[in-house]
């Protein structure tokens, strides 16, 4: 079965965790903007990681918009973020990005990432500016969100090569 991981990333921290996966598979890791569709062929799985930005997985498109070209393979997304990710959260991601119809055909993990408003770009930086000052005008914050409050002046790094170990086992699992 031949692999290979597909990532877009605004941070780091999907490009991290795209490398590692790449790394422990023995396959290749592309960004998004290095693939044509038409490359993908060659490919049984097909590893896709993206940072999550307002419930979108960034880069999803790719994978979204040739499903039918990409029918048959073994598609596995992962995304990240900051947050711890509880399962309501989760499951909210991937009704958001995919149907049901179209989820029984992927396979959805998601990888605690982290938050480093400095490498944000000036869009995203002008959006986490209005987050911030919505945070800062509630009075009782959660432990998440005074943790966001916390990371705009010190960034926050939760990826472990741990945590794509289930993603790995899975593809290992249907090698065979």
């Amino acid at each position: 079965m031949k692999a290979i991981v597909i990532y877009s990333s605004k941070t780091g921290f999907v490009e991290k965790y795209a490398k590692w996966i790449a790394d422990e598979l023995s396959v290749k890791a592309v960004r998004t903007n290095d693939v044509k569709v038409k490359d993908l062929k060659d490919y049984d799985t097909i590893i896709f990681g993206g940072g999550l930005y307002a419930g979108g997985i960034n880069g999803i498109k790719l994978i979204k918009k040739n499903l039918d070209t990409l029918k048959g393979k073994n598609i596995i997304l992962f995304a990240t973020g900051a947050s711890p990710g509880r399962t309501e959260e989760i499951d909210a991601v991937w009704d958001k990005n995919f149907t049901k119809k179209e989820q029984k055909n992927m396979t959805f993990f998601y990888l605690r990432g982290g938050f480093n408003y400095d490498k944000l770009n000036m869009k995203d930086k002008m959006l986490m500016k209005l987050l911030k000052k919505k945070l800062q005008n509630t009075k009782d914050l959660t432990e998440d969100e005074e943790g966001m409050l916390a990371a705009y002046d010190e960034p926050v790094d939760f990826t472990e090569r741990e945590n794509i170990r289930d993603l790995i086992d899975l593809v290992r699992k249907n090698r065979k």
